[in-house]
């Protein structure tokens, strides 16, 4: 998800961040905002820098789905042998 200018002022211009979000708080806040847990990754790698917690509205967030082809992505089934 993209945290922009949009979600929040203090992510505006080069202070954006790309965040993997793990999970959203359900306590109440401001109307239109909410807290998001996760950590900031850099979208070139798709590898996490650092577990964020940030306070966003959520009109202003930016969902990016993955693209990645990467075989950590997309992950067929997996085969169990019995017993095992």
């Amino acid at each position: 998800m993209l945290i922009d200018g949009r979600a929040s002022v203090q992510f505006s211009g080069e202070r954006a961040l790309w965040l993997r979000v793990t999970s959203i708080c359900d306590k109440p806040t401001y109307h239109g905002w909410v807290w998001l847990t996760g950590y900031s990754i850099n979208p070139a790698t798709d590898n996490a820098l650092a577990r964020r917690e940030v306070f966003a509205q959520v009109a202003g967030l930016r969902i990016q789905r993955n693209t990645s082809t990467s075989p950590h992505h997309n992950k067929g089934p997996t085969t169990r042998r019995r017993g095992v």
